[in-house]
């Protein structure tokens, strides 16, 4: 399974930017998809997660900002991120599981700066 995310760039804080990240290859049994998150010198983080059954989780701080959904005829995840802090500022990897597999994309900048 291959993982092609898009989306991210530079923004000002307080504005938005959406991530998309489309699965292709040999696709079977999805169970989850999400978003994660690292800045240099830290460990990744999980951003937020959506099930093959539509329950999302968000980490904490990014809940009321960031908006995670999912398109399962076209495998594709996307986030949505409104009001953007520069803690935002991290390269972004989408991850999407099923079953017996797990699969990341290449990450995607995104930069949170005046």
């Amino acid at each position: 399974v291959q993982l092609q995310a898009s989306g991210g760039g530079l923004v000002q804080p307080g504005g938005s930017l959406r991530l998309s990240c489309a699965a292709s290859g040999s696709i079977f049994g999805i169970n989850r998809m999400g978003w994660y998150r690292q800045v240099p010198g830290k460990q990744r983080e999980l951003v937020a997660v959506i099930t093959s059954g539509g329950s999302t989780y968000y980490a904490d701080s990014v809940k009321g900002r960031f908006t995670i959904s999912s398109d399962n005829v076209k495998n594709t995840v996307y986030l949505q991120m409104d009001s953007l802090k520069p803690e935002d500022t991290a390269v972004y990897y989408c991850n999407v599981r099923g079953i017996g597999w797990d699969s990341w994309g290449q990450g995607t900048q995104v930069t949170v700066s005046s």
